[in-house]
């Protein structure tokens, strides 16, 4: 079964130095039926205008990945850590059991296009990491590059979580193929260009949901960039990897608010992690943000 999340249905957040879209539910963006897939509970496709950026912010018990597709990105954490993640770099960050960092762009002519990815860890409380590799261009045309892993085999980002994480640049009429081990699920992310999945056609931006299927053969219709998830089943995290969040699904009712017809919905699923605070907070700590 292949489920579709089109591009132009995902949430979005629009500021003077921000555009970013949100697959899954994620600051005031909320859909009760896009809370994630999984073991994924983010795909952010983030666009930060130059010298824009977001203020120093605290995450815990999330493995969080960033995918640089143009421009740089600069990293700073409270591990001392700090470098600028450009086109082709792939950065891991085990939030752990808790870490604080910005990212802003350190152009001032050019912005910045990332993928930013979040996923639960096998287990919550681990010791913060950070580590990051670049993958060139050459090594993920005409084939899956393992980037991501939880072993970190064939040159790969080490992660905490049964999940491997691929990408490709195919071709027009170019054709890969990946089979899934039984048990597992996919998601197929398409960051630019459009591809055929198994007879769906997807354009950048658009996300495929995949279960129950053991061969996922993917067609170029135009050179496209394509980033392939698979994990078993995940239930359900004890946390939601930002201090401020509630511990449990059931519990996110405690931080929600009722709309007018009843229902229940978080008014912020973080508010750390809100991004009207960390422009405030971009701001205060000097950053200029810019149209």
């Amino acid at each position: 079964m292949i489920s579709i999340r089109r591009g132009s249905e995902r949430g979005a957040t629009r500021l003077d130095w921000l555009d970013s879209r949100h697959t899954f539910s994620f600051s005031d963006y909320y859909d009760s039926k896009q809370m994630g897939f999984r073991s994924l509970r983010v795909i952010n496709d983030d666009r930060v205008a130059p010298a824009g950026g977001f203020g120093t912010h605290g995450h815990r018990d999330m493995e969080i990945l960033t995918f640089v597709l143009a421009g740089s990105l600069e990293h700073r954490d409270s591990l001392g850590t700090g470098s600028v993640i450009r086109r082709g770099d792939v950065q891991r960050m085990s939030a752990g059991t808790g870490i604080r960092h910005s990212e802003f762009n350190p152009s001032k002519t050019e912005a910045v296009h990332f993928l930013q990815i979040w996923l639960v860890p096998e287990e919550n409380r681990l010791q913060p990491e950070y580590e990051q590799k670049h993958f060139a261009d050459e090594d993920k045309r005409s084939r899956l590059r393992l980037m991501v892993s939880p072993n970190g085999r064939d040159g790969s980002l080490a992660i905490h979580q049964d999940a491997d994480v691929y990408a490709t640049i195919v071709s027009p009429g170019e054709r890969l193929s990946h089979r899934l081990r039984s048990g597992r699920h996919a998601w197929l992310q398409v960051a630019g260009g459009a591809v055929i999945l198994n007879g769906h056609t997807l354009k950048a931006g658009d996300g495929a949901a995949v279960s129950d299927e053991p061969l996922l053969e993917i067609t170029g219709t135009e050179t496209a960039e394509v980033l392939l998830w698979a994990s078993p089943f995940v239930a359900r995290p004890r946390t939601m990897g930002c201090s401020s969040w509630s511990r449990t699904q059931k519990n996110m009712r405690r931080v929600g608010v009722r709309s007018p017809a009843g229902s229940w919905h978080p008014k912020k699923l973080c508010e750390g992690n809100s991004y009207e605070n960390r422009y405030r907070r971009a701001c205060a700590g000097g950053l200029k943000p810019k149209p």
